[in-house]
């Protein structure tokens, strides 16, 4: 994304000022930051915190009064300025910074002008403002562990099974189509499911670190290009393959029903999995064996041994 313009835009009343240094080092990585706002009240003494903050990093305060008694009224301020700024045709995207849900319906409306949003909040950033956003940071994560004390990833909602499950899935429908799964593949094809996840909610700094935690999933380097690709445990493999053999050779000549066989399989091996070893179905897995062939016997799949 080098060389793309963002417009940055913040909602002071939801966003702690220690994270402005953070932010603009987070959002530079995307672009080159053409916008700095903020939006709040200043004559609160609640913000005296961003006004040190605001000479330093070039931000431009836009004072927001708060007409009535409990509610926001930065937030209609952001607004405007986001949809004059759109109409205005000279950024490519908009960074958000806020932990309130109310601006959703302004994310979507950016993403609809064709416009990438990427929107960062605390911890506590209600779920519809992040999936809104085509990236979403969670500032917690841009702090050092001895800022927060080392307590990212404890209130990630994102479970490490979850994401392993949709990685396999990624994996099985590149197979599919005979094509390798690369690890950039696999990070964007995560944010387009997950916008808030972030490797550094569970502790990790590269996405490579996290993915090789899982038990199903490896990592291959050839060159440049780095694969993800699934994990085959050789020996439990061969040892479920000589079942299958046992059981298809001890049916005789005529074979076993697949279905049989496949529950058998399931039974005496209760976790496995056959996305495991690369396949999404039984009868592929099986085939995959030597001197094993699928035959159709009417509506029914048999498994025969062929010498």
């Amino acid at each position: 994304m080098d060389g793309q313009c963002y417009a940055l835009l913040i909602d002071a009343d939801n966003v702690s000022a220690r994270y402005i240094k953070p932010i603009l080092t987070e959002l530079s990585k995307y672009g080159n930051i053409t916008y700095k706002r903020i939006y709040g009240d200043w004559t609160n003494t609640q913000h005296s915190s961003w006004k040190d903050e605001l000479l330093k990093n070039s931000i431009m305060p836009i004072q927001q009064f708060s007409y009535t008694q409990g509610k926001n009224a930065t937030d209609s301020a952001m607004i405007i300025d986001a949809m004059d700024i759109l109409y205005a045709h000279d950024v490519d995207g908009f960074c958000i910074v806020s932990s309130d849900s109310d601006f959703t319906r302004l994310v979507s409306r950016l993403r609809e002008s064709g416009k990438t949003v990427i929107g960062m909040g605390e911890n506590k950033t209600p779920e519809p403002f992040r999936k809104a956003c085509d990236k979403f940071t969670i500032l917690e994560n841009l702090l050092s562990e001895q800022t927060i004390g080392a307590t990212a990833g404890e209130s990630q909602s994102l479970g490490r099974e979850r994401i392993e499950d949709e990685v396999v899935q990624m994996i099985l429908e590149n197979q599919d189509d005979n094509r390798q799964t690369g690890l950039g593949e696999v990070g964007s094809r995560l944010v387009s499911l997950h916008p808030d996840f972030d490797v550094r909610s569970y502790g990790y700094n590269m996405l490579s670190k996290f993915l090789e935690e899982f038990r199903r999933i490896e990592l291959v380097k050839k060159g440049n290009f780095v694969s993800v690709t699934l994990k085959e445990d050789r020996g439990r493999k061969k040892d479920i393959d000589r079942y299958v053999i046992s059981l298809v050779k001890d049916s005789g000549r005529n074979g076993i029903e697949l279905s049989v066989l496949g529950n058998k399989v399931y039974e005496k091996y209760k976790d496995f999995k056959i996305g495991s070893y690369g396949y999404s179905q039984f009868n592929q897995y099986v085939k995959s064996i030597l001197h094993m062939q699928i035959e159709k016997d009417g509506t029914i799949l048999k498994a025969k041994y062929v010498e």
